[in-house]
């Protein structure tokens, strides 16, 4: 458990803003980074999968020492500064190679934090888990300051500034992850249980697997969605402006999921967001020239991530406990935002390149509709909330 001191809300906060001010920086505008060095459709989407594949892979282990520690603010700490440090190589190579090498050692740190910040998060709110998406949300007012403010930015100054942005947004995540509040972990009657035994029960299996299928649908949106835009006539500030409109949405779904909780299960908000993500890419992927059709499908970004996000995170909450909670949701991170995100974002390169936005768009869709087929397979009977 954790002291309800309220310093400690606003030290999560800010760990929130600055990690998701990261990403801010870095979905919309590193894959124009990457092309302002040269670099072709299926390269591009191999760089940007870097991080999504160190997702798949870090978390469990750095779940797995934080509860085998039993302090997962020290790992947290560890993970930024290694992360910081990593980033560096950013300044001293622009090769194919060397950028893939510094981007994954820098992503097998910056990817182990969250899943154990959200445990922390959790432990916090306790039984006011339904607040978690008002907390979260900091982390899309960093993400929407990122993203509005360097997209101006880059229409003034060389998109090679982004490398001293990321840098000080690095080090906001160190200063932040020093803060962190302590956990103490609550004794639960599945603590006796094997992690595998929780993971290997058909919910959960069915769970995990349409958040991969939604990660694979999202893959194609982060590598290319400014690439799209910028090809088809859009400013980079009216790049950063559609990005900035989803992430507002986003915060009044996290300020509505206490509402939207007491209302509806967690099931059905999953399986309502993965039929509205499929509507969300074919609009993007057919109707990019249409503006109000592509300000609708932004809008949608407050389901497709915003409601998806916090419901699924409660889910797994709800599933393991005790001292399963850290690998619980970094197993969660690993199985959709790493491996679900990398598979999504190696595949757009040759999508994009051989057949076109529509069709990469249509394959994004498609994800999303075989994700709501397993959660109505095994959930469309359960009542979680």
């Amino acid at each position: 458990m954790i002291s309800s001191h309220p310093s400690y809300y606003w030290r999560i906060a800010g760990f929130y803003f600055f990690y998701f001010a990261f990403v801010g920086l870095f979905s919309p505008y590193w894959s124009l980074y990457l092309k302002s060095l040269g670099f072709n459709a299926v390269q591009i989407g191999v760089l940007m999968s870097a991080q999504p594949v160190m997702r798949m892979l870090a978390p469990a282990l750095w779940g797995w020492l934080a509860d085998r520690l039993g302090n997962r603010r020290m790992v947290v700490q560890l993970a930024a500064l290694g992360s910081v440090l990593a980033y560096l190589g950013v300044f001293f190579t622009t090769d194919y190679i060397g950028l893939l090498l510094v981007l994954a050692l820098m992503s097998v740190f910056w990817s182990a934090s969250m899943p154990l910040v959200e445990a922390t998060t959790l432990t916090y709110l306790g039984k006011n888990a339904a607040r978690y998406g008002r907390l979260r949300s900091w982390g899309s007012v960093g993400f929407i300051l990122a993203v509005l403010g360097l997209g101006f930015a880059f229409d003034y100054i060389a998109i090679g500034w982004i490398l001293w942005a990321g840098l000080v947004i690095q080090l906001g995540i160190l200063f932040f992850s020093r803060l962190m509040p302590s956990t103490v972990v609550v004794a639960h009657h599945t603590d006796s249980h094997s992690i595998m035994r929780i993971v290997m029960q058909p919910a959960v299996l069915a769970l995990f697997g349409a958040c991969f299928l939604m990660a694979v649908a999202h893959g194609p949106y982060y590598t290319f969605f400014s690439i799209y835009l910028v090809e088809h006539g859009y400013a980079k500030s009216a790049v950063g402006a559609l990005w900035t409109l989803g992430v507002v949405c986003e915060i009044g779904v996290f300020f509505a999921m206490p509402w939207l909780m007491r209302h509806f299960s967690l099931p059905q908000i999953l399986m309502v967001s993965l039929l509205l993500a499929v509507l969300r890419f074919l609009l993007i992927g057919w109707q990019v020239d249409t503006m109000w059709l592509l300000l609708l499908a932004q809008i949608m970004h407050a389901v497709t991530f915003g409601s998806f996000h916090a419901a699924a995170v409660a889910l797994v909450h709800h599933f393991f406990r005790g001292r399963h909670q850290s690998k619980g949701q970094a197993l969660f991170g690993s199985v959709t935002y790493g491996a679900g995100g990398m598979l999504g974002g190696l595949l757009s390169g040759p999508l994009w390149l051989h057949w076109g936005a529509s069709v990469m768009y249509s394959f994004s869709a498609g994800a999303a509709l075989l994700g709501f087929g397993l959660m109505w397979w095994k959930f469309r009977n359960m009542e979680i909330h």
